[in-house]
């Protein structure tokens, strides 16, 4: 079963993340992640990102559900936190 960390570490081999936080209960995972990698990118894009890295383990069923509650640039984190 997939732990937290585990997908956590999946998404770090994609892209650099500058912040990268998930959360889950083995079959469904919320993660916050934040990467200059976003730059200049839609949010649709961003999603895509990770769900293209991630297609594999997708179909596979291996990962069952993974919701992106925040895909943002360092600077648009910043903004949120104050």
């Amino acid at each position: 079963m997939l732990t937290p960390e585990k997908v956590k570490a999946m998404i770090a081999s994609l892209l650099s993340c500058e912040y990268l936080e998930v959360e889950g209960d083995g079959h469904h995972f919320f993660a916050q992640i934040v990467s200059t990698a976003f730059t200049g990118k839609s949010r649709l894009a961003r999603h895509r990102m990770i769900k293209d890295g991630l297609a594999q383990q997708i179909a596979s069923n291996e990962l069952h559900a993974l919701s992106i509650t925040t895909a943002a640039t360092p600077a648009e984190w910043a903004a949120k936190q104050h």
